[in-house]
């Protein structure tokens, strides 16, 4: 598995465009302050291809330990992804 920390994102795509690395940053940064404001501000943020970015409320439920079986209450929370179908599809085995 390779996981992209920001600057090897930024390399990559310096790489695969005739971008340089100062604009491949600029555009790296740009759009995810933008997916970052537009969740934020509740909006649904869309890259059609691969993905949507919005905030769904998960409520709280019940669950169990794993390990004593346990029932526990597994808090409220906010999931921040959605992935396309197109990311879906390439992703299948």
């Amino acid at each position: 598995m390779k996981l992209l920390i920001h600057y090897e994102l930024i390399n990559t795509i310096a790489e695969s465009s005739e971008l340089t690395k100062k604009e491949s940053t600029k555009v790296v940064d740009s759009e995810m302050e933008t997916i970052k404001t537009g969740m934020k501000n509740g909006e649904k943020v869309k890259i059609l291809g691969f993905s949507a970015f919005s905030v769904s409320e998960r409520v709280s439920r019940k669950g169990r330990n794993p390990q004593t079986s346990e029932e526990i209450e597994i808090a409220a929370s906010k999931a921040p992804f959605k992935a396309g179908k197109n990311l879906k599809d390439a992703i299948k085995v």
